[in-house]
């Protein structure tokens, strides 16, 4: 195996790109930033009735949004790049029959033709017995005579790997220390099947051999997977790959996370008007926490105090409130310009000069935690709102809110309101109806806005102007209750 430090990511293509499995892409992706060495993309699309080109191009979409670039793999539509491929399993079928037929004629792997019933008869008989199920070794017992006559009738069949009964399988991993598995619990495993498309253990085992991969980094699902593999690294004599299984991704209850506890999917975020430094920045933080508690960091921080040794093995929370807390924070400390080229698609289907919208844009630019809430917060500037029940009922509280609203209206009769002048003409209206403070303000803000919170006042007004805050204050006026 290479001195050079090779990680693979590799995912099925069976639909989108859950926030689980990207989290597993981006720790390989700092590993190696770290170490040195190839990040490698392979697609593991044995799956065929659920593997589709249309999944595969999310996987490699999703990457790209997330900012990670892979030296070799699978890069799009019949687009492969590296002296390793192909990059897929359904390319590599051939290669998988090779060891396979190894494996069979040093006996150490046999021909399986118990049917479907058969085996579930076997489970049941365990699940009555309270006992996990292994596979009870029949055909291990079948001559060659028996087996060729069989094979000769084309009946069906899987290979099984032969387990030795009772023995322990050890391994080191770097996120969880020594890991030991008994034999005992694992029996006789499927490796392939007769249309010759191999079990995941198996393919796994022959690609990571024959890409070099010295690093293995990946969720803590497959840690089960791993005796198996273990012992196929073995059986063919190839040297191993070292080991870190990532904790879970939880979501805030500490159940696994699901729709219920926000959106799963990575492109989901992108939709929504996240910002991709911001999702590397928080994903990174996942099961790993830097030294210095620092938790906003660019990626070249990153980059520089990621180590896989740090990393820990309890669930890790996804929170999308701190996402959304982080994305506002990477959002503010945009430059004008970058923030404008993200945000002004937003506003595409409001008919007004772009520097008009620009103007919006910066005045609300503080009230933005994720891009599609620019709609919604824009349109305080372009549609008259009615005042929504929670501000209706502060409305109700306040001493001669009509009272205030139609000495404001009074003042801005006389005068263009203006970010200069603004206060001024708000204190004017507060001396004509004898009110300060928030029973002066927060009249003005519902019957013009229609809320109770929303952007400064200093910002709004003006940009609106006089006649337009008038237009809303009377129609407003009119309907609240």
């Amino acid at each position: 195996m290479t001195d050079a430090k090779r990680v693979r990511f590799a995912p099925s293509p069976t639909g989108y790109m859950h926030i689980g499995n990207a989290r597993t892409a981006l720790f390989n992706y700092l590993f190696v930033k770290k170490v040195g060495g190839q990040f490698i993309l392979r697609i593991e699309d044995t799956d065929q009735e659920r593997s589709t080109p249309e999944a595969v191009k999310v996987i490699v979409d999703s990457l790209k949004w997330l900012g990670l670039d892979w030296n070799e793999g699978y890069f799009g539509l019949n687009e492969e790049k590296g002296d390793f491929g192909p990059y897929s399993q359904m390319k590599r079928l051939s290669m998988y029959n090779e060891y396979l037929d190894k494996l069979l004629s040093l006996k150490k792997a046999y021909y399986c033709f118990c049917t479907e019933e058969e085996i579930e008869i076997e489970r049941q008989q365990a699940v009555k017995a309270g006992t996990p199920y292994k596979y009870g070794g029949k055909c291990k017992k079948l001559s060659e005579t028996e087996i060729k006559e069989k094979l000769a009738k084309k009946e069906r069949f899987v290979v099984r790997f032969t387990v030795t009964e009772n023995t322990l399988v050890k391994f080191n991993d770097m996120v969880r220390g020594a890991v030991e598995f008994n034999t005992k619990e694992i029996g006789d495993f499927v490796i392939a099947r007769s249309d010759g498309v191999p079990i995941y253990n198996f393919a796994v085992v022959i690609d990571d051999h024959l890409m070099e991969i010295t690093h293995v980094i990946r969720g803590e699902d497959h840690l089960s997977n791993t005796p198996r593999q273990v012992l196929l690294y073995e059986a063919f004599g190839f040297e191993m790959p070292e080991f870190a299984h990532l904790s879970m991704i939880l979501g805030a209850d500490r159940s696994k996370l699901s729709k219920r506890h926000g959106e799963t999917s990575l492109l989901a975020y992108r939709a929504k008007g996240y910002l991709p430094e911001a999702m590397f920045n928080y994903m990174s933080l996942l099961g790993w926490y830097p030294k210095d508690g620092v938790e906003i960091k660019s990626k070249e921080e990153i980059f520089t105090n990621f180590d896989i040794k740090d990393v820990g093995h309890s669930g890790s929370i996804f929170d999308e409130k701190k996402l959304t807390w982080m994305n506002h924070e990477y959002i503010q400390k945009l430059p004008e310009e970058v923030y404008l080229k993200y945000a002004l698609p937003y506003l595409n289907n409001i008919s007004k000069p772009d520097n008009w919208k620009k103007d919006v844009l910066l005045k609300i630019k503080t009230g933005v935690k994720h891009f599609d809430q620019i709609s919604e917060l824009a349109s305080i500037y372009t549609e008259v709102k009615a005042v929504d029940e929670k501000a209706a009922n502060v409305w109700s509280g306040i001493n001669n809110a009509a009272a205030t609203i139609n000495a404001f209206i009074e003042v801005l009769k006389a005068n263009e309101i203006t970010k200069e002048n603004c206060k001024v003409l708000i204190a004017e209206a507060g001396k004509k109806a004898n009110v300060k403070g928030k029973d002066l303000f927060m009249p003005i803000r519902i019957a013009i806005t229609g809320a109770e919170h929303g952007d400064e006042l200093a910002n709004v007004l003006p940009a609106l102007g006089s006649a337009e805050c008038i237009r809303r204050m009377e129609t407003n006026l009119k309907n609240i209750k």
